[in-house]
Order: structure tokens, then C-alpha cells, then sequence
């Protein structure tokens, strides 16, 4: 028997990523899913996959895309929100606006797609403690907005070097990707409690012990230096997974399969110099050889088997407090 693992893929569309870096134009929905979609489900199907989408609400809320996106739950998909207007801030609402953007999402998402959203990813990995507690309140079965690394705020200075970012705009993104008090909660799944009630988190798997991501966009950006070093580092990371028993949620991005040539204008993020052919090619080697080494399940599947082994957890001291304030299981 294999040991299972996740997959999931944010569908982040072209405006998403054009609000986040501070490029003109985003307030138009610029968007690739027409041609987006069709190629990733082709691709999922070559290989045998069934995964979890986490959805932006507002893309489901356009008559336009609801066809396009229904694809994908007829092709099988598990369907989850990755909330309504895509804002890496949620950590800055109030309770009543966590609740209208949770609220707003479901309802376009399950408009669309037939399905109504039990996960959740917040943009960006923004995740508070109100935020927890509306998921909790809304009946979702996890949430799935953590990145356990040290490097959070390396890459967010990186990012902030490119972006045309104003210093309130810097100000609203001051955790994007996290911080590194982050880097010391679990790589594995595990219950935040909350008062008398519990929520399951299923985080974008870091390997264990180094903390260091390896997540599809993290292997493609290494494969421009060594494809060779690149399947090597997947290795080692699997490797830990096993060493530590931490069944791994991978994360996948439509970057992850387009390149500056298919969609110029986000030419200035990492690994988009890759052309789309051969970063599809890339992508698909990777997914098989994660494919051949786990049962993949998607992120509901996961959630009901982790949620068995994390009652039965004990919660570890991990000598800090969590950037939340609360205490982890698991």
C-alpha cells in the first residue's frame, strides 16, 4: 500500500497576480482560465489525478466563466475557496467582513461549480485567528493557509524589490508568504483549537526538519539552474516526509504549467524565462514521480484521514507562540 499524499492547485487567474505586484490594468479581470483550464484538466486526466481547485470567488462570479469552471467538477475535481476578492490581507478584517467574504465566495463558487467550498486557502498564506473562527462557524472541514518555512520574509523582500508597490500597499502585504516564526509549526497536519472547538489545518507540505518549500513552483525555479538537482531535492524532501511521518500536501499554481510566452505580461516572476512547453513538461515529470510514490487524494481526502491521526496527537511545544496566538495539535 502506498502512503497517500494531496494535491491541490490555487487558480489564481492573470488579474490575481497583477493586483498583488501593483500592476495597472488588474480592475479589468484580465484572465488566461479559457485557455488555462482545459489544458491543466487535459493534463490531470493523462495522469490519472484527481485533485482539490481552490477557487476565487470573483472569477466564479462571472456568467461568463461559470461553464468553464463547472468543467472542472465534472471532471471530478474537489472543489474549495481561496476567498472572494483574492486580498492577501485577510489577517486585517473584521469579523463581519471575514464573514461577507466567506459568505460571497461560497455562494459564487457553488453557483458555479455545483459544489459548495468545506476548505479553504487564504491568498497569499494570510491566515488570523478570526479567520479560523469564521471557517469554523461557516461548517468548513480545514483550512489549508499555512506555509511552515523560515524563508517567508526573504521571498517578500524579494517580491517587494519587483513590485510597484506603494508603502500602504507594502504596509497591507507585511506577511505575504509569512514570517519566521512560521517556520516552527508542523509540516504535518494538526488541529488549532479554538476555545472548546477545533479546526484541522493541512499545510503546504515543507520538508521536515529544514523547513525549506518544495512546492511545484519552488522545483520548476530551481530546475533553470539543474533539472538533474532539481529531482534530487524532491527526493531528499519526500525522504524527510517519510523520515518524519508527514503525509505531503503539494501545491500547484497555473505559473506552474504557463510561461512568458503564453502569458507575457506576468514575464517578471520567477521562472516564467521557461517557455510553457518545456515548464509543462517539467511540471509533468514531477507530478508523475510524486504520483508514483503516494496515493493521491485530494485535499477532503485528506482532511478525513488526517483528522483521525491528529486526535490522536499530542501538542508539541514548539518554545514560541504561534503569529496567531493559538496552540497547534498534531
Amino acid at each position: 500500500m502506498k502512503p497517500y499524499a494531496s494535491m491541490s492547485l490555487d487558480l489564481d487567474d492573470l488579474w490575481t497576480y497583477l493586483m498583488i505586484h501593483g500592476e495597472s490594468g488588474w480592475e479589468e479581470m484580465p484572465s488566461y482560465l479559457d485557455s488555462f483550464v482545459p489544458l491543466v484538466l487535459d493534463l490531470l486526466s493523462d495522469l490519472g489525478l484527481t485533485i482539490t481547485f481552490f477557487i476565487v470567488g470573483k472569477d466564479a462570479a462571472r456568467p461568463e466563466r461559470k461553464a468553464l469552471l463547472r468543467t472542472i467538477a465534472d471532471a471530478g475535481h474537489d472543489i474549495a475557496s481561496h476567498s472572494f476578492r483574492h486580498e492577501p490581507w485577510l489577517h486585517l478584517y473584521s469579523d463581519e467582513e471575514l464573514d461577507t467574504e466567506l459568505a460571497q465566495a461560497e455562494e459564487a463558487i457553488e453557483d458555479a461549480t455545483g459544489k459548495r467550498p468545506r476548505g479553504f486557502r487564504g491568498p497569499g498564506f494570510s491566515l488570523s485567528e478570526a479567520t479560523l473562527r469564521t471557517l469554523k462557524r461557516r461548517g468548513y472541514e480545514y483550512d489549508a493557509s499555512t506555509l511552515p518555512m523560515y524563508l517567508g520574509p526573504l521571498a517578500r523582500h524579494y517580491y517587494f524589490q519587483t513590485a510597484k508597490l506603494s508603502g500602504s500597499d507594502r504596509a497591507k502585504r507585511s506577511i505575504l508568504f509569512g514570517r519566521f516564526v512560521d517556520g516552527f509549526r508542523p509540516c504535518g497536519s494538526y488541529l488549532w483549537h479554538l476555545g472548546d472547538e477545533q479546526l484541522l489545518e493541512i499545510p503546504v507540505t515543507t520538508s521536515p526538519f529544514l523547513k525549506l518549500p518544495f512546492h511545484l513552483s519552488y522545483l520548476l525555479y530551481a530546475s533553470m539552474r539543474s533539472h538533474g538537482l532539481s529531482n534530487l531535492y524532491l527526493d531528499t524532501s519526500l525522504g524527510l516526509c517519510r523520515l518524519g511521518g508527514v503525509a505531503p500536501s503539494l501545491l500547484l499554481h497555473p505559473l506552474d504549467f504557463l510561461g512568458g510566452d503564453d502569458v507575457p505580461q506576468l514575464a517578471f516572476f520567477p521562472a516564467m524565462q521557461i517557455a510553457g512547453e518545456k515548464k509543462r513538461a517539467w511540471a509533468r515529470d514531477f507530478l508523475a514521480k510524486f504520483a508514483e510514490r503516494y496515493e493521491i487524494v485530494t485535499m477532503s481526502g485528506h482532511a478525513a484521514r488526517a483528522s483521525q491521526d491528529a486526535l490522536r496527537r499530542r501538542s508539541p511545544d514548539f518554545g514560541v507562540q504561534s503569529p496567531t496566538g493559538l496552540s497547534a495539535a498534531g
